[in-house]
């Protein structure tokens, strides 16, 4: 696709998009073909012809206050290579409710064969317009639970940072979109412009599971006040033996009582639980401070090094050592 230039873009704008979303995606491919060759001395070439369109052309109210003005009717728009869905940045079902119009012209492009690309919740946009229907999507994973809830018939991969399906694409959570965008970049423009826009935008390729930067919802609101009882208890106590039957024996239950309580109220069984607590706050430990992994182990409750390390890099998709390379703010 890269003897063609420039492409059409269209990034859909709509009240309660995230602003920096919108215009990050703005600058990016409008920018590409352009700062390499500033920098270089050489001939600008743009790549992309990159339009903002709305309904009716209307102004665009961002989730943060800024007004941006849109180039075009989405209504307009006949054709283009790339359609892009930037991130709800308000409330996603006020913005869903909102949204009918928008969604038939997401399905009307969706018939012209066009690229499609959602960044974070944008994704709600296109599997409410019907386009992720038994496709592979993803979304920040701070979304993930809701979004499983509303579309149960999409295959979300929360633990990806992009996803493709035939000519459908979903970005993760904020900058995952960058990634993303190299990905689109490269596909119409080859690699070598891609790997400009990189080196310009000063871009490092993730490598990985999104799941390295999540926190584990471990307040799930429930009403049951025995689950209620036995979480506090593991929280204040994760760093000691626990034993499924002892806490059940605190709450006057049997073990197979607190398995399935635990399970209706949070989707997990207690000993996943206490496996969670630990691996947060062995999180937060190696976030804050440059501690030796073997007395990571010990404080978070695990005495066998090997069993710790490999619970942490199920939950993480990084070693201990990995993650504190990554996320660490004082080791030197």
């Amino acid at each position: 696709m890269s003897d063609r230039a420039p492409f059409k873009v269209v990034i859909v704008g709509f009240d309660g998009v995230l602003g920096s979303a919108l215009t990050g995606a703005l600058d990016l491919f409008s920018f590409t073909g352009v700062s390499w060759q500033r920098f270089l001395d050489q001939d600008i070439q743009p790549k992309f012809n990159v339009q903002i369109a709305s309904l009716q052309k209307a102004d665009i109210r961002c989730s943060n206050r800024l007004i941006i003005q849109a180039h075009c009717d989405i209504k307009d728009i006949e054709h283009c290579d790339l359609l892009l869905i930037p991130t709800i940045g308000d409330s996603i079902d006020k913005v869903l409710a909102h949204s009918t119009e928008l969604l038939i012209e997401l399905q009307r492009l969706a018939n012209t064969g066009t690229d499609i690309a959602s960044n974070c919740s944008g994704a709600f946009l296109l599997a409410k317009a019907g386009l992720l229907e038994g496709r592979a999507a993803t979304t920040h994973w701070g979304y993930a639970n809701k979004f499983k809830q509303d579309f149960p018939n999409v295959n979300l991969q929360q633990q990806h940072f992009v996803t493709q399906s035939d000519n459908i694409f979903c970005a993760a959570g904020g900058s995952a979109f960058y990634d993303l965008a190299l990905l689109l970049i490269e596909r119409y423009c080859g690699r070598e412009i891609s790997a400009q826009v990189a080196k310009t935008q000063v871009i490092d390729k993730k490598t990985g599971h999104q799941d390295s930067y999540t926190n584990v919802t471990l307040h799930t609101p429930h009403s049951d006040p025995v689950v209620s009882q036995v979480q506090a208890y593991i929280e204040q106590n994760f760093a000691e033996p626990l034993q499924v039957s002892d806490l059940a024996k605190r709450v006057n239950i049997t073990p197979r009582t607190l398995n399935r309580r635990f399970q209706s109220c949070l989707s997990m069984r207690p000993i996943e639980y206490i496996q969670a607590v630990r691996i947060e706050q062995a999180k937060r430990l190696l976030e804050s401070a440059d501690v030796s992994i073997k007395s990571l182990a010990y404080q978070v409750g695990y005495h066998d090094l090997s069993s710790f390390s490999r619970l942490f890099k199920r939950a993480t998709h990084l070693t201990p050592k990995a993650y504190q390379n990554k996320f660490a703010r004082t080791v030197s």
